[in-house]
């Protein structure tokens, strides 16, 4: 039972070290899209953990999941494991993490329905402000324009996007300001980052007591966004994106000595106005390789003993 044990410590390292050291960071807000990846990786490395730690407790728990599991090993790989000892916290633990297994995907499959039901009542109110006009074909991509006194521009995710826009932010976004929202809202839709909020948000409701996670989905709502940024400025420019984002944002009360909190806006108009310098390639390639081999790590810890007997 010491790998098990061995995993599940690697997990609460991972997910308490890893927000540290990227909150301590400077170069998430250079490299959003390198800060995304590492974000993904860390908590699939937490994930990993646990669920090694569930199937060898399993193993050690019930001889007919070890059976399963260690069906082609060698005797001497078993052994290694020494999951014959009978610990009387293998199957707590088993129960446990496959409980919290099931939690997660319940919560993955209600973000999902949710948003679907949202999107599906959204879709619905925008045809009937937006009736289809005689000869255009239904479900076509196309711009959609609403009449409404708020600014406002949003993409409508799903199997044809579309990129709505109310006639107060027409009136406001000029020359090529439009442009960039466009290209911002075509970043989100791209990059498929709903997927990423949906299983960020399903993770920080189901485990609200569990920090990383509740990291995991606030960053996520943040870089998603810079992301997007950085896509509109490299195709129409930063001065022309940042514009665009206060004509859109400047009447909700984000800007000025009390704005509203839980908004990121100014700091966005800030960063595209001044913006930092890239990390170098090479320093995002290594930042890359490195996030991708933490979700290994608990898979080297889990068959270092079986490697030991085979060697």
């Amino acid at each position: 039972m010491m790998v098990p044990a061995a995993l599940l410590l690697l997990g609460a390292l991972t997910a308490v070290l890893a927000p540290r050291l990227l909150a301590r960071a400077d170069w998430p807000d250079r490299e959003p899209v390198v800060a995304l990846w590492v974000w993904q990786c860390v908590v699939a490395a937490v994930l990993v953990c646990c669920a090694l730690s569930m199937t060898l407790s399993a193993a050690a728990a019930w001889a007919a999941v070890r059976g399963h599991v260690f069906a082609s090993a060698p005797h001497g790989v078993v052994d290694a494991y020494a999951l014959g000892t009978g610990s009387p916290w293998a199957a707590t633990t088993a129960v446990i993490l496959a409980g919290a297994g099931v939690w997660s995907a319940a919560m993955l499959v209600r973000e999902v329905v949710r948003a679907q039901a949202r999107r599906r009542r959204s879709r619905a109110e925008l045809l009937v402000r937006a009736p289809e006009l005689p000869g255009e074909e239904p479900g076509t991509d196309r711009l959609v324009v609403l009449e409404g006194e708020r600014p406002d521009a949003w993409w409508l995710p799903g199997t044809t996007p579309r990129l709505v826009v109310t006639t107060a932010a027409l009136r406001r976004l000029k020359g090529r300001q439009l442009d960039a929202v466009l290209a911002h809202e075509q970043g989100h839709a791209r990059a498929r980052h709903d997927w990423l909020l949906h299983s960020s948000a399903a993770l920080a409701n189901g485990f609200p007591q569990v920090p990383v996670f509740a990291a995991f989905r606030d960053e996520m709502h943040r870089l998603v966004e810079l992301a997007a940024d950085d896509m509109a400025s490299r195709r129409h420019g930063r001065l022309t994106t940042a514009l665009a984002l206060v004509e859109l944002n400047e009447g909700r009360g984000v800007f000025g000595p009390c704005p509203t909190p839980g908004t990121h806006v100014p700091q966005r108009v800030h960063r595209l106005l001044t913006p930092p310098d890239r990390l170098p390639a090479a320093h995002r390639l290594r930042l890359t390789a490195t996030a991708a081999l933490v979700p290994v790590l608990p898979v080297l810890v889990a068959f270092v003993p079986g490697l030991r007997a085979l060697g």
